[in-house]
């Protein structure tokens, strides 16, 4: 499945927990974009570099097909319609994610930008706009409490899924 959201929510912390409690591969698409130079540009405006989703698709192709894969990324508007059973995109309140941002280093255009980002709700309409609506789902996470009501939702899910599709 896809964990989606602006840079902040919490996608990283999720998905490695979720990954070690399911026992299920987690990518991290800008960690394996990093270590494998995936890159087609530098944007200076953001500071950070452009990722080459073509030549992500394929690194990502194989492991997809073999199931069991938690992606992390913040866009998801390129990644095939077919390789996710259910997309999560989480939500954190303002205040909470400006501190997060601003502890990252963010600051400027990049941080209110990924403020409005979320403000506007783009990640969860891009997500909705490319998969079936009723298989996106939007998650709070504000909190610890909110992160462990995450895991219990999504574990359940998987149990579900994993018997209706076994």
């Amino acid at each position: 499945f896809l964990s989606s959201g602006t840079p902040g929510v919490g996608k990283t912390t999720l998905g490695k927990e979720l990954a070690s409690r399911a026992g299920m591969t987690y990518i991290n698409v800008g960690d394996m974009a990093k270590e494998g130079e995936l890159y087609e540009g530098f944007d200076e405006e953001y500071d950070c570099p452009i990722l080459d989703e073509d030549r992500v698709i394929d690194e990502l192709e194989d492991k997809m097909s073999e199931g069991g894969v938690i992606v992390d990324y913040h866009g998801c508007d390129f990644f095939p319609e077919r390789w996710f059973h259910i997309v999560f995109v989480l939500r954190t309140e303002n205040s909470f994610l400006y501190d997060r941002l601003e502890s990252r280093g963010y600051k400027g255009k990049k941080l209110q930008d990924n403020i409005q980002c979320e403000i506007f709700q783009t990640l969860y309409e891009e997500a909705v706009l490319s998969y079936r609506e009723e298989i996106v789902h939007q998650l709070p996470s504000n909190t610890p409490e909110d992160l462990e009501r995450n895991l219990d939702q999504i574990t359940q899910w998987i149990e579900q899924w994993m018997k209706d599709n076994n």
